[in-house]
């Protein structure tokens, strides 16, 4: 037989917030209908809550830290509810009583993509989870919550942009496969602007690319030297063969090209025969 936890009817104003809740952004518009829901037809869900007892001059006195479900806990709040139904979990206070806490709001509440991987996140660094174990805790696989984590590598300004449902998940995690900051700023400004569908950021970004790989190739061409050219062809002409010349700024190097000993020496001797003509005086000229 299956066995229910027992649900408290607990004084709203012993309820302590968690300082471990994700949530931070709270839509107005859905907690008033929410509490609309809860006027007409009751909590359905009971909150989650620990208990902690305090001591205190007078004696022993009794809070409750909230688990889970503070959207249902405002929305009690503002229809002025005195108590509400929870069920108070024995959790230790701590690193239990924290990492319960952020696993159950991650699985109850709608989180926005920043608020879920700042979770991921904490519970990593706070809490020592690998993403396979969060993902297991949570029931989604290990490449949504490594997903998810790297949407912190966003600048501040793009990751509010997600939490306030400016641009999407998806387009994010686009924008992340941008490395430089001004070309990633660039388009994000045109998704605002241009109201610019997962598609259209898409194409946007292999664009891009292309002319990134375009601009890459143009840079690596080596510059012709035409100046260099014309002494090969006249080193060519002059010897017979096949000349390579390589320049870099005042300095090189000269290759020539043979095919049989007879064929090197032939150029040897007109490489000698052309320095002795360059070497040799001017005949002198006498006048009578």
């Amino acid at each position: 037989m299956q066995m229910h936890n027992p649900v408290f009817l607990i004084e709203v104003e012993k309820i302590k917030p968690n300082p471990q809740q994700p949530r931070k952004v709270f839509d107005e518009d859905a907690l008033n209908d929410l509490a609309s829901s809860i006027r007409e037809f009751g909590l359905l869900q009971p909150i989650t809550v620990s208990k902690n007892e305090l001591e205190t001059p007078t004696g022993t006195a009794v809070e409750y830290i909230l688990i889970a479900g503070e959207r249902r806990l405002m929305a009690c709040k503002k229809l002025g509810l005195e108590r509400i139904p929870a069920i108070v979990k024995n959790v230790s206070l701590g690193r239990e009583q924290l990492e319960l806490a952020i696993i159950e709001n991650i699985q109850r509440e709608n989180l926005n993509p920043i608020e879920s991987a700042r979770a991921f996140a904490k519970l990593q660094d706070q809490f020592g989870l690998t993403q396979r174990e969060i993902a297991t805790r949570i029931g989604k696989s290990r490449e949504t919550v490594a997903n998810t984590v790297r949407l912190l590598n966003l600048p501040t300004e793009i990751q509010e942009a997600v939490s306030k449902s400016l641009i999407s998940e998806s387009q994010a995690r686009l924008l992340l496969a941008i490395a430089e900051p001004d070309k990633q700023q660039m388009l994000f400004n045109d998704i605002i602007r241009n109201s610019l569908s997962v598609r259209d950021l898409k194409s946007r970004i292999d664009q891009l690319k292309k002319s990134e790989v375009a601009s890459d190739q143009v840079v690596d061409q080596p510059v012709v030297d035409l100046e260099a050219q014309l002494l090969q062809k006249e080193l060519e002409a002059a010897l017979g063969t096949k000349v390579k010349l390589e320049k870099t700024g005042a300095t090189g190097k000269i290759t020539i090209a043979f095919y049989s000993s007879e064929e090197l020496q032939g150029l040897i001797d007109k490489l000698v025969k052309k320095h002795d003509e360059l070497s040799s005086p001017p005949p002198s000229t006498f006048s009578v």
